[in-house]
């Protein structure tokens, strides 16, 4: 099994567990092989040119870069990935309103490191350009109002064409601390077949499900389920207190067989039923390269019976793992369908980053079946398109449709969204209509670019609740943006480039190098300066295939 995951932190039970969904109808994308060289190619750097990046790219302080194993190399790629087209430019005059679900899933920056420090540029299918953003923390404010979090929008100047401009829109969910959080009932269903027998996986799993184990408190309690051409009961309920015991556990986690998940799967929601807990957490952390080769493996099948147990109340987050062999498509989407995240594990570093720090905000969900709406005002504003999230779009009809699934938003966390807009009056991407009628509103309408609108649900309850917001018609230039903006638009800016670079216009990768480090404050945990090398191995790699 291979390498997508996404963690938990009971000092934050919150990025692994938390929950982020789009509707199982979505689901229904290609799988994509890829078949990446492994021996040296044009896009493969030099063995000292890697190892002197390496050393560039490994922050004393922080997590990520460069795992401490070294990764088997396969001689050939069987890796899958879902193949999303890029959200096209829509004109308002068209289609004035879009909308989409919300997603907190990283898995798609981490699996795209993995690559990166392996000397490859990430095939394009791999790069989702909201899990990078929402990698990364900005400081947008608590919310102050009934709502579990706050909106805030700002908009400026787009680096990547000329009359265009960036709206970005920012979602803070109120922070929880360890102690406000509900018990936790969770099951690790961890896949120990043969394919998980290298150094970068299952050695990897123990060491990230140790560092949850450090975290729970005497109220949690732990099942352990393993599977490989069987699935096995190796953990009772255990508090969390008994850390001895899950630990033995752990530490005894062999591989060895076939993958049969589909069982597993649910032998592991029989248990966190049996172990239920009332107004808790309960979540089910599927740990596996997500190649699943015995008994049910049909992607659709898979996905629509975990879209349908998730209706007990139980989630299911997915942290990928391995190179080689990973379906990060099934491990991204079944997260999805189970109302959980989705994280992918590359070293040890980016385990401590998702328990350690982030487990509250996975686990502890505030806000359920969380939709964004956007209406464009035709008086202001010509065309625009969405920046990322192609695999959440959802219909118009949806937003106001409570039975239509959505991600979910964990405590503490925050999501950003990027809309690139071409003013009214301004040259845009697509050519003016000869006979298209001039739109005429009043001054007041005039003063909004936009009106956002969430839909979202309290945790538990059916009926959805309303939170609006207008954008108004004002930016300011792209140099005068809060560093947290200007970041946001670099990652973005980055993202798009893996893929192609089809919307950046004149901005390469020195600019988006140079954008990154102007806003590289505040940097606590060394996040931003990875980036800004990572972001320089892919310019190096760009510029040999080229």
């Amino acid at each position: 099994m291979h390498q997508a995951t996404k963690i938990l932190t009971l000092s934050g039970l919150s990025c692994m567990i938390m929950a982020c969904s789009t509707p199982v109808k979505q689901y229904d994308q290609v799988a994509v092989e890829t078949t990446l060289p492994v021996a040296p190619s044009p896009m493969t750097l030099s063995n000292q040119a890697l190892a002197h990046t390496r050393k560039m790219i490994a922050p004393a302080s922080y997590i990520a870069v460069m795992p401490t194993m070294e990764r088997p190399r396969l001689e050939q790629n069987t890796e899958k990935y879902q193949n999303n087209a890029v959200n096209p430019v829509h004109r308002v005059a068209d289609q004035a309103v879009s909308t989409f679900s919300i997603d907190v899933d990283t898995g798609g920056y981490s699996n795209t490191r993995r690559f990166l420090n392996d000397g490859r540029l990430p095939p394009v299918d791999a790069v989702r350009v909201e899990e990078m953003i929402n990698y990364f923390d900005y400081q947008y404010p608590q919310p102050k109002s009934i709502h579990p979090f706050s909106v805030s929008t700002e908009t400026v100047d787009s680096p990547w064409q000329a009359n265009a401009k960036l709206i970005k829109i920012g979602i803070q969910a109120k922070d929880l601390s360890t102690s406000q959080l509900p018990p936790a009932n969770l099951v690790f269903l961890v896949d120990v077949s043969g394919s998980m027998d290298a150094a970068d996986k299952l050695p990897l799993v123990k060491q990230t499900l140790r560092l949850l184990t450090e975290q729970l408190r005497p109220q949690d309690k732990v099942t352990i389920i393993t599977y490989a051409s069987g699935e096995k009961l190796v953990l009772e309920p255990t508090a969390g207190n008994q850390k001895d015991k899950i630990l033995a556990v752990i530490n005894a986690l062999q591989a060895g067989g076939a993958t049969a998940g589909e069982q597993a799967i649910q032998l592991a929601y029989q248990q966190a039923e049996k172990a239920l807990v009332k107004n808790g957490i309960n979540r089910i952390l599927l740990a596996t390269d997500g190649d699943f080769n015995v008994g049910i493996t049909d992607f659709n099948s898979l996905k629509g019976m975990v879209a349908e147990k998730r209706k007990s109340g139980i989630s299911l987050t997915t942290l990928g793992f391995g190179t080689g062999n990973y379906n990060e498509q099934l491990m991204e989407q079944l997260a999805d369908a189970g109302d959980g995240n989705y994280s992918y594990i590359d070293n040890k570093n980016e385990a401590k980053k998702v328990i350690q720090r982030q487990l509250s905000s996975t686990l502890a969900t505030v806000a359920q079946d969380v939709k964004i709406q956007v209406e464009f005002n035709p008086a202001t504003v010509k065309e625009y398109r969405l920046v990322g999230y192609e695999n959440r779009m959802l219909k118009q009809e949806d937003f106001n449709n409570d039975k239509v699934d959505a991600g979910d938003i964990g405590a503490g966390h925050n999501v950003t969204a990027i809309y690139e807009i071409i003013p009214a009056g301004q040259q845009g991407w697509l050519n003016d209509s000869r006979y298209q009628a001039s739109t005429k509103t009043d001054t007041m309408k005039k003063s909004e670019y936009a009106y956002v609108n969430l839909r979202y649900k309290l945790p538990g309850q059916d009926q959805s609740i309303v939170l609006s917001q207008a954008v108004k018609a004002e930016s300011r230039a792209l140099a005068q943006a809060n560093n947290d903006t200007r970041f946001a638009i670099a990652v973005a800016s980055y993202a798009q480039q893996l893929k192609g670079g089809q919307y950046n216009g004149t901005m390469g990768w020195d600019q988006i190098i140079q954008l990154a480090q102007q806003s590289a404050q505040p940097d606590p945990y060394q996040m931003r300066e990875e980036f800004i090398e990572l972001a320089k191995i892919a310019k190096s790699l760009a510029a040999k295939k080229n």
